[in-house]
Parts: structure tokens; sequence; C-alpha cells
């Protein structure tokens, strides 16, 4: 695999039924601040309301094996893809123990000028620095 973010998740109290097994929502949003940490550590920034920043247009999600308030998580992210103003983006959630993959997620977002209310091509910057953790691995099916 080439290079990628990885994110350590701290689960909350909160994200467990009363099984202890956390509700895939919660894994949801266990994708969402691994994307916030591969955006402000590749762009320099974070993903927000300025002039020019990334929209969310798609995301799917694949869960393979249960997640429970006792694992050590971590959520590892890369660049699957580079359009003209989109970006696609893998993640997988992983049991830092067993090397398991819990869950993966695919997530496609465009380049947007929030001023103009209009979508734009990608700049040169971002480019260049997406390119950089660019892997075509697909995520394993099985969650191995």
């Amino acid at each position: 695999m080439g290079k990628h973010i990885d994110t350590d998740i701290q689960i909350r109290f909160a994200d467990a039924d009363c099984l202890n097994h956390i509700n895939n929502i919660n894994i949801q949003h266990y994708f969402e601040v691994g994307k916030i940490d591969f955006y402000k550590k590749v762009l320099g920034k974070l993903v927000g309301l300025d002039h020019e920043s990334l929209i969310l247009v798609s995301t799917t999600a694949n869960f393979f094996h249960q997640t429970r308030l006792e694992d050590d998580l971590f959520v590892r992210t890369w660049c699957a893809g580079l359009g003209n103003s989109s970006v696609t983006l893998y993640q997988w959630l992983i049991d830092r123990t067993t090397g398991e993959v819990k869950a993966d997620c695919r997530t496609v977002t465009v380049a947007f000028d929030f001023v103009e209310q209009h979508k734009i091509p990608l700049n040169a910057h971002w480019r260049e620095r997406l390119s950089e953790y660019m892997c075509d691995v697909e995520p394993d099916p099985k969650g191995k």
C-alpha cells in the first residue's frame, strides 16, 4: 500500500449499546474523523466554507465485523482517485490488536467555490499533494 494517514479513534461509552456493540452510525463518525485528519495533514487545512473547498457528493460504507467498546481502533485513509474536480477517498476501520478490517468507506468529494456556488477544477497544489497519497488498493470484501 502507498502513502496513507492513520488516525486513532477514541471510542466513547455513548457509542455502544447495552451489549457493548458500536452502532454503525458511529462508525461513519469515525470515518469522518479520519477524513478531517487526512485533509488537515495532506492539504494543510480543514475542509470548510471558505472560498475554495471540497463538498461531499457520495459516501458508501460496508460493515464486515462487529465493532465493540473494548476494540482498539484506527482509521486508515488514502486517495483512490482524482478527477477534474473530484477526489475519491477509501478508508478502512482497523482493529489494531487483530489487524481485522471492521468496515470500509468510499467517499467522493468535489472542489467547490462557496462564493459562486459551483464546482471548480481541483487546484494544482491540492492535486499535487493528493497525488502523493494515491493508491488503487480496493477494500477486501471479506474485511481481512
